[in-house]
């Protein structure tokens, strides 16, 4: 958050990692509240993911939209990794 406006436009990647107090359920209903073309299946999917591996990429795209997905994401209570370039 903060960037450069000439820079919001560049992909970023939102990347949640996995911490011991959310639930399947529950980052599943996050993803699927706020991630574009998420629902509540993909988000299982992301879950486990989440859970085997330690993190997922849960979106890439325009850097404004991917500020707004991250800071949402932050707000609903999972677990963030930094917004990365790419």
């Amino acid at each position: 958050p903060g960037r450069p406006r000439n820079t919001l436009l560049l992909p970023l990647t939102v990347i949640v990692l996995n911490d011991s107090h959310n639930t399947f359920e529950g980052v599943a209903t996050i993803l699927s509240q706020f991630v574009p073309d998420v629902d509540y299946a993909k988000g299982m999917v992301f879950a486990n993911t989440i859970h085997k591996k330690g993190q997922a990429t849960v979106w890439r795209g325009d850097g404004e939209r991917a500020e707004l997905i991250w800071e949402q994401l932050k707000g609903a209570g999972l677990s963030m990794a930094p917004l990365i370039d790419g």
